[in-house]
């Protein structure tokens, strides 16, 4: 079977994101203010993505404008950030075939969402604004259902699909084009402090319900298919299966 691929105008991006969303607004009047806030209203690419996660970080509607603006700062400063997220939004505009427009990631998939909190939500973690990350993480468990430690590096053109239940610890490393279903764990080892987590390699691919606990390698483009648990490294370009539970003791009746 071929995989779905398609090609995508990185220049033209954000015009054509544009585009789609100003004939949507005008073809479906009762979506037009919506439209219009989240993506007619703005000049860039950072600037839509700015207030549209300001909108679901603040506690309430008045402090918008002030969260899109501590956003948008954080993006300047960070340019990485943004680059990261059309990163992205391009894996997802490029493999899922269910997407037909441009925009949809960006306004609907809280996947797609959660994961861009969590880059703001680390920018602040590593440079002394721990109460703002912490704040971050909070909201994207509340909204999403989506666990992510500020601490966790991750990697760009990652995709979290449906995501619902992803859990990654505070030591975790995510690379390059990684991808993670919903209910998958990137747990610790149950100690308090250290290196705990795991280090998910680039272009690995993650089954949904999968846990992986530890400081171990999940290497560059293995899988680990849905429902697995995996305790022990995997190599690279390696698939494994199934959980690896065992009977530690059995009562005597």
């Amino acid at each position: 079977m071929t995989e779905f691929h398609r090609e995508i105008d990185v220049e033209d991006l954000w015009p054509t994101i544009w585009r789609e969303a100003r004939i949507a607004a005008d073809n479906f009047p009762l979506l037009a203010d919506f439209y219009t806030r989240n993506l007619l209203d703005h000049a860039c690419f950072g600037d839509a993505l700015a207030y549209i996660l300001a909108e679901k970080l603040a506690d309430t509607s008045e402090h918008v404008n002030q969260w899109r603006c501590y956003l948008r700062g954080l993006l300047e400063k960070d340019p990485a950030i943004e680059q990261a997220a059309l990163k992205d939004l391009l894996c997802q505009l490029q493999s899922n075939a269910s997407i037909k427009d441009h925009y949809t990631p960006v306004l609907y998939f809280g996947g797609y969402q959660a994961l861009q909190c969590h880059r703001l939500a680390h920018y602040c973690w590593t440079h002394d604004k721990r109460p703002m990350a912490n704040y971050i993480q909070g909201r994207v468990v509340s909204m999403f259902g989506v666990d992510i430690h500020p601490a966790a590096k991750i990697g760009a053109g990652i995709f979290l699909d449906h995501a619902v239940g992803i859990v990654i610890g505070e030591t975790a490393v995510v690379e390059d084009d990684v991808t993670l279903f919903q209910s998958v764990t990137l747990g610790g080892t149950g100690k308090g402090e250290g290196d705990r987590h795991p280090k998910v390699r680039k272009g690995a691919f993650i089954g949904s319900g999968a846990v992986i606990f530890g400081n171990i390698e999940i290497g560059a483009g293995a899988k680990i298919a849905g429902g697995a648990v995996v305790v022990k490294s995997v190599a690279p370009q390696t698939t494994v299966v199934g959980p690896p539970a065992k009977a530690l003791n059995q009562r005597v009746a």
